[in-house]
């Protein structure tokens, strides 16, 4: 079995060989975007996951900031952001509706970003790792060859391959029940030109994308998506917001 939706093309790939280049360019201080994306491009940009309000819908960092009179800025931290000291639990939260999820990129923007990433490679074929922690990552959803295969081993994170074209990003993820799949965005993926790198890393709410300065700029402008130039220094870690100070 596998663990993607019908007639899928994401095939897996039992060689984790096309994406050993990702780990010697990895590193940097605690929280920095360049543990998760690999240096050498020459521009990077944070995705903000958005927030779903208490009665329905998305909103984004910068909306949620305007209700909770705070400011957005590339290295908000949501906590900060709706005034709860509290990283983990959001204790005090100001912010009614649900904060941004971790790990994974909503679906309709995860839509959004491979609308732009399309048009800046040369290359169909994307390389997709999915992380080999998640409980459902089984012999339920997954075949025991891909299971039993080396995996791409990052410092504290192992990968499972997969390749396919590049709209296959939808792809990943797993039905707990027949008729509902809960998608899983790729938690890193790239091209075979390497034109860019997407990561989302396990426990960030945002996603990172290095590039060329020109797909850069135009996620910049892209409609559904909330992005901030970055560099591979930035950190995303809690206390990483410095203007939305809390008591």
């Amino acid at each position: 079995m596998i663990l993607l939706k019908t007639a899928s093309v994401l095939r897996p790939v039992l060689d984790p060989s096309p994406a050993e280049w990702i780990s010697s360019r990895l590193g940097g201080a605690f929280g920095a975007a360049s543990r998760a994306v690999p240096r050498g491009y020459a521009a990077y940009a944070r995705i903000c996951h958005p927030a779903e309000r208490d009665r329905g819908g998305w909103a984004s960092w910068s909306e949620a900031a305007a209700e909770t009179g705070r400011r957005a800025h590339g290295t908000m931290q949501w906590h900060a952001l709706v005034g709860s000291p509290d990283p983990v639990n959001l204790t005090g939260s100001l912010w009614r509706g649900s904060p941004p999820g971790r790990g994974t990129l909503p679906s309709h923007s995860l839509t959004a970003l491979l609308a732009v990433l399309g048009d800046h490679t040369s290359t169909p074929e994307t390389w997709f790792c999915l992380w080999e922690g998640y409980a459902w990552a089984d012999e339920a959803t997954l075949s025991r060859e891909h299971l039993d295969a080396p995996r791409l081993r990052h410092p504290g994170r192992d990968y499972l391959l997969f390749g396919g074209p590049l709209t296959s990003a939808t792809e990943l993820g797993w039905r707990p029940r027949p008729n509902w799949f809960e998608a899983q965005s790729p938690n890193l993926f790239w091209p075979d030109d390497r034109a860019w790198c997407v990561a989302t890393e396990i426990d960030f709410d945002s996603t990172l994308v290095a590039g060329e300065e020109t797909l850069i700029d135009a996620l910049l402008d892209a409609p559904g998506l909330e992005v901030w130039r970055i560099e591979p220094d930035t950190s995303l870690a809690a206390d990483a917001d410095r203007i939305n100070r809390l008591p």
